[in-house]
């Protein structure tokens, strides 16, 4: 006969067992975390993608997404051990090696870091009105043109374009700086407040096929000498092509350049970790690409010449392929 004596003890053993499992569990794991930028963005999604398939598919791994404010202080909290592993635009992880732009007066050493794998491509995009008679490039000259918010991503990009191009804004009828936020840009974009305006990201993109519907929308071909010349000299910057039939209103591929977003480590972190984690991404990258067409892993030969190396365990994972 079972006696209440004996029922608390079952339960005690139970307890010991439950809170025993809870504890040594994880501790066969060890954390890794992984730095993005702000909740909502495409870097944001693209950790959270990353996170999941590394869970699920390394053993001994626990992989914890941080977002963050952005690229600076994703490459500070890598350089100085809070982060493993964070996804980083080429241009800025070019600054901060080479302490040019917004890392020109930061003390900081980020010579520890190092590239594992090119993760997608950040395309500069020209968008401009049907009636608008802009062809090329060198058509925006004398044209209405948003640039975006001050210090966001399109205005300092328009920088680099005024430099290629030797132009200033007096060359522009209007140079306006109206945020994306809330769809303002777009907004005044249909209106026709503006006849063309920079935009910022990933391809294909659900807004743009709805900006070109609605408001017959056109990308123009960025193929122009200056950029041209840009994209050769400068290591941050790559050429892209935006295929045909990406959007209702594009008949024929577009030329265009930008960045890319690499996944960058500390060289603190172990080469077999890292080796590990290439592994189960590029054996997954039809479920990465499934995710977002964007995040179809490139080839390593495909890494912007920032003026840093990839990690060993890096080095590893692709002299075997």
């Amino acid at each position: 006969m079972i006696t209440r004596k004996i029922i608390k003890s079952i339960w005690a053993t139970l307890a010991i067992l439950l809170t025993l499992s809870f504890y040594l569990g994880p501790a066969t794991a060890f954390d890794v975390f992984l730095g993005t930028n702000e909740r909502g963005s495409f870097s944001h999604y693209s950790g959270r993608v990353l996170e999941r398939l590394i869970n699920k598919e390394v053993k001994g791994i626990n992989c914890k997404v941080v977002p963050g404010s952005g690229d600076i202080h994703n490459l500070t909290n890598l350089s100085q051990g809070s982060l493993d592993i964070a996804l980083i635009d080429s241009k800025m992880l070019y600054d901060a090696i080479n302490k040019t732009g917004n890392f020109k007066f930061l003390d900081i050493n980020y010579q520890n870091l190092s590239i594992i794998a090119p993760l997608y491509d950040v395309p500069i995009t020209l968008i401009v009105g049907n009636n608008t008679n802009i062809k090329t490039l060198s058509d925006l000259k004398g044209k209405r043109i948003n640039i975006g918010a001050p210090l966001s991503s399109q205005n300092l990009f328009f920088d680099t374009i005024l430099k290629a191009k030797a132009w200033s804004k007096k060359d522009f009828s209007l140079v306006a700086e109206i945020s994306d936020s809330q769809s303002q840009d777009t907004m005044a974009f249909c209106y026709g407040d503006i006849d063309a305006m920079i935009h910022i990201g990933v391809h294909p993109d659900p807004s743009l096929k709805q900006l070109s519907r609605l408001c017959n929308a056109k990308i123009i071909d960025m193929n122009d000498n200056d950029i041209a010349k840009l994209v050769h000299q400068h290591p941050a910057f790559s050429k892209f092509i935006l295929l045909a039939g990406d959007y209702p209103s594009q008949t024929k591929d577009i030329i265009t350049f930008g960045t890319q977003t690499l996944v960058v480590a500390s060289q603190d972190l172990d080469e077999e970790t890292v080796y590990t984690i290439l592994d189960a991404l590029y054996s997954n990258r039809e479920r990465l690409s499934n995710a977002h067409p964007a995040l179809a892993l490139k080839k390593p030969e495909e890494i912007s010449r920032v003026g840093i190396k990839l990690h060993a365990g890096a080095l590893k994972y692709f002299s075997g392929k």
